[in-house]
Formats: structure tokens, sequence, C-alpha cells
């Protein structure tokens, strides 16, 4: 085929577009029918990244796309490959990451008269529920079209995942479009255009901050995606209203703030008279401002690009819709006009609370330096003082216990520097958000890991290794999902039993990674800094007693109880009788 004929094809057309739109890096796996697609992409400048599973892959594309404000591109194949990158693609949408992932696909005319291709799925109709939008390519002329139309997509209003499916007769077909000078690619203009709210939408939450008594801020990874962290710190300067972050938006405001509740998160939100929602939903992970965690009597303020979050769980006295961005650039100047303050006993009573609460903390940790009790806290304190002096060190984290005790000991002191297990609370994105973490920033990565979540795709422990990735997993084995010592019936292991002898530590050996096994808190100590320095892959398996950890964490209110006592036998009766 000429050179004219191959700059013509839908595989060709679909690089140069995604290249037009600033796409530099694809996260996938290849195989029927895009494997030749990815080499092209290397070909043409692209940087192409192999994973082990889908789900990884899209995790990492849709990081990407929260790191960097524009869409992550995930590859997958046709039908398995597309279902096991499902997941992730719904993951991304429910946490507002921009994320296009571009599945190839069977020929439309075999799947709709239900012929049996190989690996035949209606892949389009499938991914639509699980997506904001789905579009699929059936000429190459389109092609160019379509990638505009998912970046627009993906970023505009509230971002979210987009599937642009892909079929095989689609990448080989030639663009025979009457104009050719272009191939029909270009890059949207203005893809998210700014949206402010109206003045009389500003005074109305102007007006209820001035009444405010015991306000608080709420900051969630809205904000954090938006970029709004100058907006927000001048916000608390000027006020001093103080703030409790979303796990994602920790570093939008620095942690070690004098303003932060973080430590006081039950103090503040009982008593908070006006609460202020940030790029933040009053979905499960705020008991949708319900009391007893909420105050009852609390009023809301809600700043959010869609309208329809507004009043989905609690009346929103004052609701502002737009970009995070533009609300602040019109709220921060007309509040501070007012020369609002905070009383400063409403600050006193939550240092107070913090104080009392870092105490608590304080002395878990010391608790857990010796090794019969060693555990969650004491293993994790290394991490937070290393973070303490490299605030520019990223952290991805996964786990229940893990999860949990980790966000309240490690304090973040930059913007979008923690990535963890978002709106869903799923588990096994941390190996794909660690990598493109790694990739998208060229900063170290450190992966806190439950034992239970890094099993879902420890095996990218390869990919990080042949990338030759600065990720330091760290895994905290208790030989459980929440703990190990999960026994039910004496025959057989518990529901929740894993192996707590297990040597995770020896798979980054596998790859060609550094390994490290930790059993106390001077072992961890000794370790951790050395590990990340080394600016190489590797694992430190950190050996903790099956007897520590909570079933579920922070949220064993949502794990239902039963009633597991045996069944006593029951005599037989004949029915003769």
């Amino acid at each position: 085929m000429s050179e004219d004929l191959l700059n013509r094809t839908g595989a060709n057309i679909l690089v140069e577009a995604l290249q037009k739109n600033g796409i530099k890096n694809v996260y996938g796996i290849v195989g029927i029918p895009v494997t030749d697609l990815a080499r092209l992409m290397e070909l043409r400048g692209m940087k192409y990244y192999g994973f082990r599973r889908e789900d990884s892959a899209v995790n990492a594309a849709a990081g990407a796309g929260f790191l960097n404000k524009q869409p992550g591109v995930a590859l997958t194949v046709s039908a398995p490959g597309f279902l096991n990158g499902l997941t992730a693609l719904a993951e991304a949408t429910k946490n507002c990451f921009p994320l296009i992932m571009i599945s190839g696909s069977s020929e439309r005319h075999i799947i709709d008269l239900s012929q049996g291709d190989y690996e035949g799925l209606d892949q389009y109709n499938a991914a639509k529920p699980f997506c904001k939008k789905a579009y699929r390519v059936d000429r190459a002329q389109d092609v160019g079209l379509a990638v505009a139309r998912a970046v627009r997509t993906a970023v505009s209003g509230r971002p979210g995942g987009v599937y642009l499916d892909l079929p095989a007769d689609t990448i080989t077909q030639l663009n025979n479009a009457t104009d050719q000078t272009d191939m029909g690619i270009f890059a949207p203009v203005d893809p998210a255009p700014a949206q402010e709210p109206s003045d009389a939408a500003i005074q109305r939450a102007v007006d209820l901050i001035k009444s405010a008594k015991k306000p608080l801020m709420i900051i969630g990874k809205g904000a954090a995606y938006d970029r709004a962290e100058k907006q927000l710190q001048e916000l608390v300067d000027a006020t001093d209203i103080p703030f409790l972050p979303m796990s994602m938006a920790k570093g939008v405001i620095p942690d070690d703030s004098k303003h932060s509740a973080a430590a006081a998160r039950s103090l503040s939100l009982k008593n908070a008279d006006v609460v202020i929602l940030v790029g933040a939903r009053l979905n499960w992970m705020l008991s949708y401002g319900d009391a007893p965690e909420f105050n009852p009597n609390a009023k809301f303020i809600q700043l959010d690009i869609d309208a329809t979050q507004f009043d989905s769980s609690q009346k929103i006295d004052a609701p502002l819709q737009g970009d995070i961005q533009s609300i602040l650039n019109k709220l921060v100047p007309a509040i501070k006009e007012t020369n609002y303050k905070v009383d400063s006993a409403w600050l006193d009573a939550i240092a107070a609370d913090t104080t009392k609460n870092d105490a608590k903390f304080a002395q878990r940790i010391e608790k857990g330096k010796t090794k019969p009790e060693f555990g969650f806290y004491a293993a994790i304190d290394p991490i937070k003082e290393y973070f303490e002096q490299h605030p520019e060190t990223y952290l991805v984290s996964e786990g229940a216990n893990t999860l949990d005790i980790g966000r309240d000991m490690i304090g973040m002191q930059l913007p979008r520097h923690r990535l963890d297990t978002g709106t869903w609370g799923v588990m096994g994105v941390g190996m794909g958000y660690a990598i493109a973490t790694a990739i998208e920033t060229g900063k170290p990565v450190v992966a806190l890991e439950g034992d239970s979540a890094f099993g879902f795709d420890g095996m990218e422990i390869e990919t990080i290794c042949r990338y030759h990735l600065p990720i330091t997993i760290v895994i905290l084995n208790n030989g459980g999902i929440y703990n190990g010592i999960d026994k039910v019936v004496p025959d057989q292991p518990g529901p929740t039993q894993l192996d707590p002898t297990a040597h995770y530590d020896l798979l980054a050996k596998a790859f060609g990674g550094d390994n490290y096994f930790v059993t106390n808190y001077e072992e961890m100590k000794e370790t951790f800094a050395k590990a990340v320095a080394s600016g190489k892959p590797n694992i430190i398996n950190v050996q903790l007693d099956p007897a520590m950890g909570k079933e579920s964490g922070h949220i064993g209110n949502l794990n239902p109880k039963l009633n597991l006592e045996p069944l006593e036998e029951k005599e037989s009766v004949d029915k003769n009788d």
C-alpha cells in the first residue's frame, strides 16, 4: 500500500487525531484486532504502555485524566478485553475522571445478525449504561470527528468516561471522503467552556455565609481536578473558615494548615451550621448529609458543575452551578468585601478536638512500635514522616484498614498528590493509578496497599519493572480481607482469610525489582526511605499480626450482619406418622 493510502486508513487517522488533541500516552493490552494499531502509535511517536489486565490499563488512563485535566486514553481488544475494562470505565465516570476507552470490535453486520463472530459482542450498546457517552465509528472518514466528540464529551460539564467502538473493518478502511486535505482531523474549540453562576446566586451564598456562626467547608476531588487551590487558600486565609478535605482533595490546602478540621471530623460535622460543599457530593461518603453525623439544622451551599447534584440528599439552600474556578472567582471577592471572619471560639473548639485526637493517634503509634503490637499505625508512621519531608512524592492507596488509617495519618501538602479508591470504593485501582502517576508526572510514587487489594492486580508489578518505574509498593499483610483471623468452621479457611506468611515481596524480585521483608517498626523505618530514594521498582512486604484490622475498616456499618449461629440438627419426621 502506498504512503498516501496508508495515511488514509482509519488506524492512521485515529493516531493523528489523538495527537492533534494533545494525547501522548496510551495505556492498554493488545490482541485481535488492535495489535498493529498499537505498533502504529509507537511508530508515529506516541507512547504505548502495555499492561497485564485491561482494568488496570483503563484505570491508568483514568488516573492520567485526573492528573492532567484532559482525557486519558486506553486501548483494549474485543469482547472479554472490553468487558475487563468496563468496570474501570464505569468507575472513571463515577469519579468524574475524563477518559476515552477505545476497543476493537466485531463487524456490525455480523453482530446484528448474531452470526457468531470471534469474540463477538455488541460492545457499543453494552457500554452505554456505564459511561457518559458511547460512540461507534463505522467509517474511516468519521474517525477524526469521533475523537473530537469523545474529547469534548469527556471533559465538558461533569467529566467522565467515553467509550469509542472501533470495528476491525474501520481500522483498515480508507477514508474516501471527497475532501482529503485534513482527513477530518481537528481539535474541538473550547471543549470545556467556563460556566459562571449568576450574581443573584453568588449573593445568596454570601448572605448565608455571613450568617454562619460555625461554618465548615468540605473540599472534594472536583476542586482538586479543577485546580482551585489558589482561590480556596485565599478564601480560607481571608475568612478563617475551617475545612474538611475528602481523600483525593487532601493537599488542595495543605493538611498541616491550622484551618484543617480533618482530625476533628465528627465534632465539625455535628456542629457546623453552614456547610459549603466545594466539588464534593452528599453521597455515602458523607452519610448523605444526614444526622447524627451532620447537624440536623445545618444549611448547605454547594458548588458543582452539574445541577442534578443539588438537592440529591439534602435541601441545598444556596446552589452555585458552574465550574469550580469560575464560581470561586466570583464568590471569593464577594465574601472578602464583607470582611467576614469566623468566631475564634469555633476554631478553638476544632483545635482542641484535633489536639485530643492527635494524642490518641500518637498512643496507637507508640504502642505499635513494640513487635507484639506491631500493626497499621506503626507500619504507616515512617511513611507519614517521609511525606512530611518529601511532599513532592505521590501517594496511591487502597484497602480497608490500610486505606482508612493511611488517609488519617499521612498528610498531603500539594494538590493532586493522592489517588485512591474514590467514589465507588473499588479495590484493584492501585497498580493502574500508580503506573499512570509515575509516567505522567515523572515523580516517585508510593502505592500503599492492603494485601487483599494488592491481589486484584498484583501482576502489574511486571509492568512496573518492565518500564523501570520509580514505584514503591508497600503491602500491609495481615493475612486477610480486613484481617486474617476469620474462622467459621474448623476444616477450612474463613471467608476473609488469606496467607499471613505470603512473601509478596518476591514478586518484585521475580521481575527484576528490589524486594524487602519487614516485621517490625525499626525495620520499616530503616527500609522505607531507602526504598523510595532508590528510584527503582520495589515491594516492601510488611508482615502484621493477622489479628490487626477491623472488618470493613471505617465503614463496617455498611456490611450487614447475619445470625451465624450453627443450626441445630432437627430429627427427621416420617410423613406417614
